[in-house]
């Protein structure tokens, strides 16, 4: 009996909520299919009826993270009145997600590290998110007074951070990324 739309949208759903759980707190290549499907609770024929492969459901797990990224930038443009205010708010939930429970640095530095050929689909949707994010940040930095040249050293500071905060202390690490932001819009 075929399933209705709404139950593959739901099955697609859990796997990728599983691939995301799973895939973050122990890493991509660690993790095999039966054990996405194990814990999504489906089938085999489920799986590969939503991805042919573990490289599609990874490349959509990726692509799920930018969205929810892209949403929170959003969400901060609307909350805050000006650039600098937008810039703050994102370092602050920023420096909040490296003190979270659970955390374990970028999820798309994790897969670039597990994918090393560029031309890999999952390269490909960790460079598309960090091309998007680059140019979203250089436009609040250019519109927080920080030179156009110096845009690109908050993806640095960004990425120090995400890695600083598994590795490190990451309360210290969290300070050390608002004194740097702030310092760099002065």
């Amino acid at each position: 009996m075929e399933k209705s739309p709404a139950r593959r949208s739901a099955a697609r759903t859990r796997l990728l909520e599983a691939a995301a759980r799973i895939f973050y707190a122990e890493g991509i290549h660690a993790i095999g299919v039966d054990r996405v499907i194990e814990e999504a609770d489906v089938s085999r024929a489920t799986f590969y009826r939503h991805f042919p492969s573990k490289d599609e459901l990874v490349r959509a797990y990726l692509e799920a993270e930018d969205h929810a990224i892209r949403a929170n930038v959003a969400a901060a443009a609307e909350r805050f009145d000006n650039p600098r205010e937008v810039l703050e708010g994102l370092v602050s939930g920023l420096g909040d997600q490296i003190c979270g429970a659970g955390f374990r640095g970028c999820p798309f530095i994790n897969a670039a590290v597990e994918y090393p050929d560029p031309a890999h689909p999952v390269r490909q949707a960790v460079r598309a998110h960090r091309d998007w994010f680059a140019g979203a940040l250089s436009e609040l930095a250019v519109a927080s007074g920080i030179p156009a040249e110096l845009s690109g050293t908050l993806v640095f500071l960004r990425d120090g951070a995400m890695v600083g905060g598994y590795l490190e202390e990451p309360e210290a690490v969290r300070a050390q990324l608002l004194l740097s932001v702030r310092a760099l819009v002065r």
